[in-house]
């Protein structure tokens, strides 16, 4: 079912709850009677499209937009493009072919944009305009989209509230995470944060300056480690995350493992095979 969270917003939660999507993705209709944008349509599930239907009514679909291509987020945009004959827009299309095993959702190898939304560029309807922010780190082609008209931003995994967004190398990168996250910051006209999983963000900025703290807290605690001696990655995590469950350990490895690939581009620590160590 469609929740009204505003006037210009609805949300639809897709039926696909999990560690790394909490209680699912969700979907935004954007827009009005005469016209809407689709944000993040989800998984190919079809009860989350026939919901999506009921949803649209007979409303026009003039964009279904795409924050990034993990495979919880972007691969209904095409049936959802036959059904309503809208264009799909937003994030480049990102393929990456690796063997190392991943704790998120895999990227859509099926996603094929109509058109790629740069940096600053808007997309609009009656009474709404949707405006691209770049926020690389969660993954390289990640974009928020800003409701001018409302001051809500479309923040899809790069700022939620439930949980950290998972940084994974190669593509994940630590250091243009930290960029995004303080160019958020730095958007006072951001009134509220619609994430693609969990609430929404009522005091965004103050959640933007904790996680950017909480990121150079693990920082400092990886050199206070590293200084003491050198360790491999596995060493590090049930240290670093006491108290955390062994399940999750997987995911918080590759968390570390982005920020030690940012420290070593900064000089601050060495690598031989698996050991780390600080210069």
């Amino acid at each position: 079912m469609a929740e009204q969270i505003e006037p210009l917003v609805e949300r639809v939660l897709a039926p696909n709850p999990s560690a790394f999507t909490y209680t699912g993705t969700q979907t935004y209709l954007v827009g009005t009677q005469e016209g809407i944008a689709v944000i993040d349509p989800g998984p190919a599930d079809e009860n989350h499209l026939t919901a999506l239907r009921s949803a649209i009514g007979e409303r026009q679909v003039l964009a279904i937009m795409c924050t990034h291509t993990h495979r919880d987020h972007s691969p209904a945009a095409a049936p959802l493009a036959e059904m309503t004959g809208a264009p799909i827009v937003g994030c480049a299309p990102l393929h990456i072919h690796s063997d190392a095993p991943r704790v998120d959702a895999p990227f859509d190898q099926t996603y094929a944009p109509d058109r790629v939304m740069e940096d600053g560029e808007a997309m609009t309807g009656p009474g709404w305009t949707l405006r691209a922010v770049a926020t690389p780190g969660h993954t390289s082609n990640h974009l928020c989209f800003a409701l001018e008209e409302t001051g809500a931003l479309f923040t899809g995994d790069h700022v939620m509230g439930w949980s950290t967004s998972v940084v994974v190398p190669p593509d994940g990168d630590m250091a243009d995470y930290m960029a995004s996250l303080s160019r958020l910051y730095e958007r006072e006209q951001d009134r509220i944060y619609y994430p693609a999983h969990g609430p929404a963000v009522e005091k965004p900025r103050q959640l933007v300056r904790g996680m950017i703290g909480h990121r150079r807290q693990r920082e400092r605690q990886i050199t206070r480690l590293l200084s003491e001696e050198a360790r491999s990655i596995e060493a590090l995590v049930p240290v670093m995350y006491k108290g955390i469950d062994e399940k999750l350990w997987h995911a918080a490895a590759q968390s570390v493992h982005a920020h030690l690939l940012d420290m070593e581009q900064r000089g601050m620590v060495i690598r031989s095979g698996d050991i780390w160590s600080t210069i």
